[in-house]
């Protein structure tokens, strides 16, 4: 059984940083990659950043250049950090982990219980 817990959403000015964190515990199996999606009222989940235990790393275009995602193994923890934050950012952010990218968030306890991130104009 994995648990997650995320911390770190709230409301910010565009152009602001907020900092996301989600500290695992599981198998190391069910841990490999770590990564965060996204949810905006309306819109489908999709795939904001993800990284594996090796240090490789995925971003969504949108993303790029404004949000890195970093991860502490030794605590299986995994961050997200993001600046220049727009209001189309505005979504609840959710922790998903799994063996590979493909298989993020495959089980219902491989996802986090999701965290509001507002962005205000």
């Amino acid at each position: 059984q994995v648990q997650l817990v995320e911390s770190g959403g709230g409301l910010v000015q565009a152009g602001g940083s907020l900092r996301l964190s989600c500290a695992a515990s599981g198998s190391a199996f069910s841990l490999n990659v770590m990564g965060w999606y996204r949810q905006a009222p309306g819109k489908q989940r999709e795939l904001v950043a993800a990284i594996s235990r090796g240090g490789t790393t995925n971003y969504a275009d949108s993303v790029k250049g404004r949000f890195t995602i970093s991860r502490d193994n030794a605590k299986n923890t995994v961050y997200l950090q993001m600046n220049s934050l727009k209001p189309e950012d505005t979504a609840v952010y959710y922790c998903a982990v799994g063996p590979n990218i493909a298989t993020m968030g495959l089980r219902r306890d491989y996802w986090g219980q999701g965290t509001q991130v507002t962005v205000s104009s």
